[in-house]
C-alpha cells in the first residue's frame, strides 16, 4: 500500500521519520529537544512582539514572523521557555520550513502537523496550535509574494 499524500519537504520528512522511529514517550523527549534548539529572535524582533503575529490558537503565548525573498522564507518564533510543547512545535516548523523557497512553503500539506505521530503523545487541542502556526506562515508567505 502506498502513501499517496502530498510529500513533506525533505527536512520535515526527516523529522517525521525520526518521530515515527520512537515510541510516544520518546517522541515527547524529541519534541522537548527541539524546543531547546529553537533559535533566539534576531534583534529586530527581540522585545518587539508588536512586530510579530500572535497565534491565538496556541495554548501558550506564541508569536511568529515571516520574511520572504524570491529564493527563501525565514520564520521566527517567540514562545516562553516554560511552554516546551509549543516551543517544540515551533522548532519542528523552523527546522522544516526555514530556508525553503516561497513555493516550497506554500506546497507543504496542511496536514503536515499530524504526520509526526504526536497525536499519541499530546492532545488534539495542542496539535491545532501547530496547524494554526503553519496556516499563518503560509498566509504571510502568500501576502508577501503576491504581485
Amino acid at each position: 500500500m502506498s502513501d499517496e499524500r502530498a510529500p513533506l519537504p525533505s527536512a520535515m520528512a526527516e523529522l517525521a521519520e525520526d518521530f515515527h522511529a520512537l515510541g510516544p514517550q520518546d517522541r515527547l523527549q524529541l519534541l522537548l529537544e527541539l524546543s531547546d534548539e529553537l533559535p533566539a529572535l534576531p534583534e529586530r524582533y527581540a522585545g518587539h512582539l508588536e512586530a510579530m503575529e500572535q497565534v491565538h490558537e496556541c495554548q501558550s503565548p506564541l508569536f511568529l514572523a515571516v520574511e520572504t525573498d524570491p529564493e527563501s522564507v525565514h520564520v521566527f518564533f517567540d514562545a516562553p521557555r516554560e511552554s516546551p510543547t509549543t516551543r517544540g512545535f515551533a522548532g519542528i516548523l523552523h527546522t522544516g520550513l526555514n530556508g525553503l523557497t516561497p513555493a516550497e512553503v506554500l506546497a507543504v500539506p496542511d496536514d503536515a502537523p499530524y504526520r509526526f505521530g504526536l497525536a499519541e503523545a499530546v492532545s488534539p487541542l495542542r496539535l491545532r496550535g501547530m496547524v494554526a502556526m503553519l496556516s499563518r506562515i503560509k498566509r504571510q508567505v502568500r501576502a508577501q509574494t503576491a504581485d
